[in-house]
């Protein structure tokens, strides 16, 4: 099933606090490897998944700047933690913290991507939720989709920038205190 064909039900997700879920890419972003508890979350098979774009569980209401701001990451080297809204087979939905590295060879070149994704936050989620509105409010209040990412990318920048905080650092604000 094609990503495209795939509607949103509103129904959430979820998977235990002690499971990750993990998949690898190659530099183009096709799944070269995804663990049971992706494949269980997604409600996909390893046939299917394999080779495809990893942007097919790409839920719509997740903003492109926020993609954006990933692909910038770990194309220049760097890890990131973000939050998102993936889209499972069916149409469900499930919030995810992912931290997303690049791989590197021994001579220190990216040959792939990796990414973990654990349970989030609750109250997170709740903060995440109403930003990654108004950011996709602002992507799908222009007609042309590049300029929509431009003005959601500097919205997210502003907001950022007003808190004095890094996409980074705002992420870690949002994470539980640890005892």
């Amino acid at each position: 099933m094609a990503r495209g064909d795939v509607r949103p039900t509103g129904k959430e997700r979820f998977f235990d606090e002690d499971e990750i879920i993990v998949s690898k890419t190659d530099l183009t972003g096709k799944l070269t490897y995804a663990n049971e508890v992706f494949l269980k979350i997604a409600d996909y098979t390893e046939a299917e998944v394999i080779g495809m774009p990893h942007s097919m569980i790409r839920h719509p209401d997740m903003p492109r700047a926020v993609f954006a701001l990933l692909w910038e990451s770990i194309q220049a080297g760097q890890e990131i933690f973000a939050y998102v809204v993936n889209l499972a087979k069916n149409g469900d939905h499930y919030w995810v913290l992912a931290h997303v590295t690049p791989t590197v060879d021994a001579r220190g070149t990216i040959t792939g991507f990796h990414s973990n994704r654990r349970v989030p936050d609750r109250k997170a989620v709740d903060t995440v939720r109403t930003l990654y509105a108004r950011l996709r409010a602002e992507e799908t209040r222009h007609a042309d989709r590049r300029a929509g990412l431009e003005a959601s990318r500097a919205l997210l920048d502003k907001e950022l920038a007003a808190a004095g905080l890094s996409y980074h650092e705002f992420v870690w604000t949002l994470a539980p205190a640890t005892v």
